[in-house]
């Protein structure tokens, strides 16, 4: 399964997006990788949110892409809000995927 995930560095304020089959994993590396990455100027980081999506990862990608490309905490902060709400985040994800199919 693969999932997008949500990072918050609360030293910074930022966001960041990404799609992995293990987020756990994903957080740890983001926190510990010895590579300068944008991820590591800005440690510590919070899982703050995780959405499984599908099987293939191409559709973890078009979400992620889709996510990052409307540059919106708004967008951000909801999917955090209703991470438990699967009903309101699949919606939205299936709604993604149909506009990316076009």
């Amino acid at each position: 399964m693969f999932y997008i995930y949500i990072l918050y560095s609360e030293s910074a304020g930022i966001y960041y997006i990404g799609h992995t089959d293990d987020p756990e994993r994903r957080l740890f590396e983001h926190n510990n990788s010895p590579k300068k990455t944008f991820t590591s100027k800005f440690r510590p980081w919070n899982l703050v949110s995780k959405h499984p999506i599908s099987e293939k990862r191409s559709d973890a990608i078009k979400i992620e892409r889709y996510l990052k490309n409307r540059k919106s905490k708004e967008l951000l902060n909801r999917l955090i809000e209703n991470q438990s709400n699967g009903y309101y985040i699949n919606l939205l994800f299936k709604k993604i995927l149909l506009k990316r199919k076009k």
